[in-house]
């Protein structure tokens, strides 16, 4: 099965797709992302859930929050390959009921739609990480 948008984890066991393109694309460098990323920031694409489906594998999901400082915000749960461990999306994000966080990693393949809009959490960017040509926020865009 498969939709206009799929994606997986990397051992192939979770598989996932969804149709409409992102409403909302951003390189998160708040506190969270980075550690959950493991990077020097993460980028995600916002989905309507009700769009977004896992066709195969087993999830595993991690609550966490609340955050005054970061996007998780009231809270949120990470959803993780329960093989690989490969973190694939956020949702049941308080502030985003209705969305889905999809990790830009896991697609497997991005098209324009995916390009980054914004940099949010942009006070805590870290100083060898040049600002791109895209909207900066401090924080999270209202």
């Amino acid at each position: 099965m498969s939709k206009k948008y799929n994606g997986h984890c990397a051992c192939g066991a979770v598989s996932y797709g969804f149709d409409t393109p992102p409403t909302f694309v951003a390189n998160c460098h708040c506190t969270d992302c980075k550690r959950a990323s493991g990077g020097e920031m993460a980028t995600f694409g916002l989905v309507p859930a009700s769009d977004f489906t896992v066709f195969s594998g087993e999830t595993k999901s991690f609550s966490y929050g609340p955050s005054t400082e970061t996007c998780a915000g009231k809270g949120l749960d990470r959803v993780f390959c329960a093989n690989c461990g490969s973190r694939l999306f956020t949702n049941n994000l308080r502030d985003f009921p209705d969305g889905v966080f999809v990790q830009q990693g896991t697609l497997d393949k991005l098209d324009d739609w995916f390009a980054p809009q914004a940099e949010i959490f942009t006070w805590s960017r870290e100083s060898f990480m040049p600002a791109l040509d895209l909207p900066q926020f401090d924080h999270a865009p209202q």
